[in-house]
This record gives structure tokens, C-alpha cells and sequence, in this order.
């Protein structure tokens, strides 16, 4: 309610503000006119003379004036021009001397005739009499100015027809004004409209004001009775309140547009319903048509070269979609074309899809609309240096990713070892290789270091699927060397999972000073990424039990001299508690 008042009361302010501009124009015009012929004849005898010396002395001096520019040489800029202006309306521009006398005293002298034309106007027929040296525009058989050919405007390409029919219908135009402006009943007629125009307009702002709040209450009520949902990978992105709060910003905006529509309307109006004001009224709705038209202009220019981007685009997707069934059957292992298999297939699609859409936008970039602006330029430059800039890592990072997967080095499902880390390998990407370790943790690793790093893998050398599994163990040179490989092979066929077939092997890696080295490596196939590291631990824990069965000690991890008896576990000892037998 304290809303509405306030706006009754802005609204009646301006009206009594507008209410006393009418009525100060409809006093104050006749009382001008009725001065000006005395004021107007003095000065047209002082203006038959050439202008003083600090007059035309001032007009040149005045930094960027029409007398400085013409000081410096001739006629002024076609864009540039000496305007004569009465009742706030531009009758013409002179933009050259005329006979000696430079533009800025010829549109003075203009003004001057004009007022005391206006001021005992008679018929106030206007007529425009041709010349040798321009045009000569006249009221009731009066000379009011003349035009040359350099007073026209050459950047809107003007003609000094074209440019004399505008000021013949100027000056109609301020002559009908005038007479308006001595007609108190038109001046009435105006201030009526104004208020009936503003009660309109404040009736139109509280219809949008109520309507807003309508149409908030029932979205309010909409979101309460309706469930809505927008949910990815089990994900809830949309939630009802934020959706209602989105939905109201919307809505005040909206309603904030059309009111500032409105308004701008109801002031064009308003100022058009009195002659001084009218020029500002005409202004204010040019100015929107012209907006308007500009933007429906460019639409429709910009329409066939947004057709040619469109085909160019429709193109490209036509040739990606070509080309995907080869992808997909290739993905699949159906077949393979040469350097292109199910490793590479993933990557090559990326590439060339890029490549593609790259192409099409380069060949579609002239076509979009507004690509030869400088905010576009500006917009490229900015891009392209921050690509310039920040490309370096991340080309290395893509060319590293090219590299592992154009050279087979590691493949998806792999189990590879890379600087400290051991896992299978889960996805090869342009920039990250991604690895899950038999502990569960999953590490990603840049391309860079992946392949500035030796890469131990343990599927490459295996039969069908599966990994290598090898571990090291120091005995003694008591202990037969054949006993101790016989063990590590007992130990391998008691372990869940490691093949028979491939045999385990046993290795003497070195011969040391205290004790050799054997290395067991034997294969295992996996069903997923853990076991790798539960096969090791139970192989682990066969290799010592198998040990103790034999009563030989294991002499890992130091060995400094020969113990009084050998160091192993009974196996009457093998569950002591806590531990509890299978």
C-alpha cells in the first residue's frame, strides 16, 4: 500500500511539473512574439553589417568551433556543421562561407530572420527558388537563407535537393508550432492529453506491479504442488527453492523492462504534446524506431551468412556422423585398419572430430554475424593469447597422451607399475593416466610423468589375460639351492589364483655375501584390479609356511652370523592366539 502511494504521489508530481512547463510556454509565447519585432529589426540593421571584430574574433578562437575549423582552411567537415536552431528544432546546418561570411554568422543571421518571420508571419507559405549558386528558401515571398552545394552532408550522401526539402519542411514545421504555441486551446489540448496519458501510464505500472505479484503467487503455488526434478547420475541439480527463486528474479526483470518500456514511452508522449518540447519527444521515439530498426536490419543481413554457417556446421556433423560406425565397429574388435585398433580408435576419434569441427568453424568464422566488429577482434585476440599462454603445459600434457597411445606402451586394463605405484591401469586420457592399486586407491598421473618415467608392465609378456606376480627371497648356502626353488614352487601351486599353466619360475638373481637371492615369478589372471595385491599376500604367506614345514630360515631381511638353531616357525606353533586354524 506505501508502495502505491508513493508512486501516486511521483506520479502527480510530474504532472504538476508538466502542467506548469504548458502553462509557462502558453503565457510566455505571445508575450515573446509581441517583443520580438522591435528586438529583431534592431538587430537585423546591426546583422546587414559585417559581424564586430571580437564576435568573429571569439568564433575563431573557440577550441573545435565552426570558426576555428573554417580559420584553418574553407569549408567544414561533412559531419560538422553550424546548426540554426529555433524552438529547439534544427532547421539546417551550413557547413561553408557563402560570400565572405563563414557558417557560424550565417546560421546567427538565419536564426534572426526566422524569429522575426515568426513574429508577424502571415500565410506562412514556404518555398524553395532555385539558384546558379544554391538554393533559396522563402516565406510568403521572403528571403529567409540560402543553401549551397557545400552545405550539404556528404557522409549521409545528401543531396542539395534532398537537404533543401528537409529545411523547407522544418521551417513548416516551426511555423505551425508557433502558431500552436499562440493557440491556448491547443496548448489545453496538450496539457489534457498529458493528463489522461499519465493516468494511463500510472494505471499501466500497477497493472504490471500487480500482475507480477500474481504470477509470483501462482509459481509459488505451482512448485508446491508439483514435484520437479532434474536429476543426473543420481544427482539432484534442481532444487524447488532455488528454482522459485530463479523463476521470481526472472519475473521482476521482466516487469523492471516493461516498466522502463513504459515509461519511455510515456515521456515521448508527454513531450510531444507541447511545441518546445516536441523536437525532444520526436527524438526520444526516433531513437527507439531506430534501435528497433537497426536490430531487425541486422537480423535480416545477418540471416543468409547465418544460413551459410549453418550448412557449414550441418556439414562437419554429417562427416563425424559418417564416420562413427567405422569408429564403433573398430572399438568393438571387429575390425582393424592398419595404425587404427581398439587402443588408438578412442584417441584417433577425438583428434579427428576436433580436427573437423576446428576446420568448420574456421571456414564458418567470416559468416557469423558480427565477426568483423572490434569487440569480436578483441574477443579473438584475448583468446588467443590466453591459449598462447597457458598452452604450453597442456600441449605437453595432449602430445605425452598421443604418444602412449599411438606407441602401445600401456593399455586399459593393464597392470603396469609407474615410478613407486602399482596398479591396473583404468583409463589412457589426453592429458591423465588414471591406475587403481591393489589397495583400492585410485591415482592419477600427468601424461608428462608417465612417460618421462620407466614403466615396469607386468600383462605384456603374459599368455591371454593376466599379470606377473614375482617376489624375492634370501636363504642361506646351507640350504640346497634345489630345495629352495622346489619350495617356492610348493608355494605357488598352494596360492589361489596363479596359473599352473604357464609353470611358476624360479630365478637366482644374485649371489650374495651371506646368502643367494631367488626371485619367484609366476602368472595369474585377475577378475578385477584388487587381487593382484591378494594374490601377493597369500603367495607371501605360502612361501613362509612352506619354509617352516621344511624348518629352513628365511635370512631376509640382515644376516650377521649363523644362529645356535635355525630361525623358524614349528608348525604346531603356526595358530597361536589369537589366530584360529581355516
Amino acid at each position: 500500500m506505501l508502495a502505491i502511494l508513493r508512486m501516486r504521489l511521483a506520479a502527480a508530481s510530474v504532472l504538476f511539473c508538466l502542467t506548469a512547463l504548458a502553462a509557462g510556454t502558453f503565457i510566455a509565447a505571445p508575450a515573446a512574439h509581441a517583443a520580438a519585432p522591435h528586438k529583431q529589426q534592431q538587430q537585423s540593421q546591426q546583422q546587414a553589417a559585417p559581424a564586430p571584430a571580437n564576435e568573429a574574433t571569439e568564433l575563431a578562437e573557440a577550441p573545435g568551433s565552426a570558426g576555428s575549423m573554417l580559420a584553418q582552411g574553407g569549408a567544414l567537415p561533412a559531419s560538422v556543421g553550424a546548426p540554426v536552431m529555433v524552438l529547439n528544432r534544427q532547421i539546417t546546418a551550413f557547413r561553408a562561407s557563402f560570400m565572405g561570411t563563414q557558417p557560424a554568422d550565417r546560421a546567427r543571421r538565419a536564426q534572426l530572420v526566422i524569429n522575426e518571420m515568426l513574429a508577424r508571419v502571415g500565410a506562412g507559405a514556404v518555398t524553395v527558388r532555385k539558384e546558379l549558386q544554391g538554393r533559396v528558401l522563402m516565406v510568403d515571398g521572403e528571403m529567409v537563407f540560402f543553401l549551397t552545394a557545400d552545405d550539404v552532408n556528404l557522409d549521409e550522401r545528401e543531396t542539395l535537393e534532398q537537404a533543401a526539402s528537409h529545411a523547407k519542411h522544418q521551417l513548416e514545421q516551426v511555423i505551425n508550432e508557433t502558431r500552436e504555441s499562440r493557440d491556448g486551446s491547443r496548448l489545453l489540448h496538450g496539457a489534457l492529453a498529458t493528463l489522461v496519458a499519465t493516468a494511463v501510464f500510472v494505471g499501466l505500472v500497477l497493472l504490471v506491479l500487480r500482475g507480477r505479484n500474481l504470477a509470483g503467487a501462482k509459481l509459488a503455488g505451482l512448485m508446491r504442488t508439483k514435484d520437479v526434478r532434474l536429476e543426473i547420475a543420481g544427482t539432484q541439480l534442481l532444487q524447488r527453492d532455488k528454482l522459485l527463486a530463479f523463476l521470481r528474479l526472472a519475473l521482476r526483470l521482466a516487469s523492471w523492462v516493461l516498466l522502463a518500456l513504459l515509461s519511455y514511452q510515456w515521456l515521448s508522449y508527454v513531450l510531444s504534446q507541447f511545441p518546445y518540447t516536441r523536437p525532444w519527444g520526436e527524438q526520444l521515439s526516433g531513437y527507439l524506431l531506430n534501435v528497433a530498426e537497426r536490430i531487425a536490419v541486422g537480423i535480416l543481413h545477418a540471416l543468409p551468412d547465418l544460413f551459410v554457417a549453418l550448412v557449414i556446421f550441418a556439414i562437419a556433423r554429417t562427416a563425424i556422423n559418417i564416420m562413427s560406425p567405422v569408429f564403433d565397429r573398430i572399438e568393438r574388435g571387429e575390425v582393424s585398419m592398419g595404425w587404427l585398433d581398439r587402443d588408438t580408435v578412442r584417441a584417433s576419434r577425438r583428434i579427428i572430430s576436433i580436427a573437423v569441427w576446428v576446420f568448420a568453424l574456421v571456414m564458418a568464422y567470416p559468416y557469423l554475424p558480427g565477426s568483423g566488429s572490434e569487440a569480436f577482434k578483441g574477443m579473438s585476440v584475448l583468446l588467443g593469447l590466453m591459449i598462447s599462454l597457458g598452452a604450453s603445459s597442456i600441449v605437453g600434457q595432449g602430445a605425452s597422451g598421443m604418444i602412449l597411445m599411438f606407441s602401445r606402451t600401456i593399455r586399459v586394463g593393464e597392470f603396469v607399475r609407474i615410478a613407486d605405484h602399482e596398479g591396473t591401469v583404468m583409463e589412457l586420457g589426453m592429458f591423465t593416466t588414471r591406475i587403481r592399486t591393489g589397495l583400492g586407491e585410485e591415482l592419477s598421473m600427468p601424461n608428462s610423468l608417465v612417460l618421462g618415467t620407466v614403466t615396469k608392465n607386468y600383462s605384456r609378456a603374459v599368455k591371454g589375460l593376466g599379470f606377473i606376480v614375482d617376489t624375492t627371497v634370501t636363504i642361506g648356502y646351507d640350504t640346497p639351492w634345489r630345495q629352495v626353488e622346489a619350495m617356492l614352487e610348493e608355494a605357488a601351486r598352494r596360492t589361489p589364483g596363479v596359473l599352473a599353466s604357464p609353470a611358476p619360475q624360479v630365478f637366482q638373481t644374485a649371489l650374495s655375501d651371506f646368502y643367494p637371492e631367488y626371485r619367484l615369478v609366476c602368472q595369474a589372471v585377475p577378475s578385477e584390479p584388487r587381487p593382484r595385491a591378494v594374490v601377493l599376500s597369500n603367495l607371501h604367506a605360502n612361501i613362509q609356511d612352506v619354509f617352516n614345514e621344511y624348518g629352513v630360515q628365511i635370512m631376509s631381511p640382515h644376516y650377521l652370523a649363523d644362529p645356535e638353531q635355525a630361525k623358524f616357525v614349528p608348525k604346531s606353533a603356526w595358530f597361536t592366539a589369537p589366530a584360529k586354524p581355516d
